[in-house]
């Protein structure tokens, strides 16, 4: 059995969120001149994720990790109903292929920020979710 690919789940992650209309980024938003931001958007911070042993036999073929999702609005009001379109978009077990999914875990994040070092400032909340996969 292959190890779990963090990839795989990054994409289904991404692809819930899209799903509820939600303009996605990955890694963090574009910084090219003349790239002005949405109104409201999400921001995709996957960490690479572990490889969990299955059982003692050390066959590392289940998958934990933390994903961040900041939440991005042009006021508070936005970025929170970014925050409820993210909540509901996984609130369902993700589809990666060959693998079974749990629903991502909620973890909860800190309170609404203001971001001043852009122009104009823009509201977040990071949020974070377990993503838990073992083999199909």
């Amino acid at each position: 059995m292959a190890v779990p690919d963090v990839l795989a789940h990054m994409d289904a992650v991404k692809a819930a969120l899209e799903a509820v209309d939600l303009t996605v980024y990955v890694g963090g938003a574009p910084t090219t001149a003349g790239w002005s931001p949405p109104d409201k958007f999400a921001v995709l911070y996957p960490d690479p994720g572990m490889a969990v042993r299955e059982s003692l036999a050390d066959a590392r073929t289940d998958f934990d990790s933390t994903m961040q999702v900041t939440c991005v609005g042009g006021d508070p009001e936005r970025a929170l109903w970014v925050t409820g379109r993210v909540r509901a978009a996984l609130s369902v077990p993700l589809a990666v292929a060959g693998r079974v999914c749990w629903a991502p875990e909620d973890l909860g994040g800190p309170p609404v920020a203001r971001d001043d070092d852009v122009t104009p400032p823009l509201y977040f909340i990071p949020v974070q979710y377990r993503v838990m996969s073992i083999p199909a």
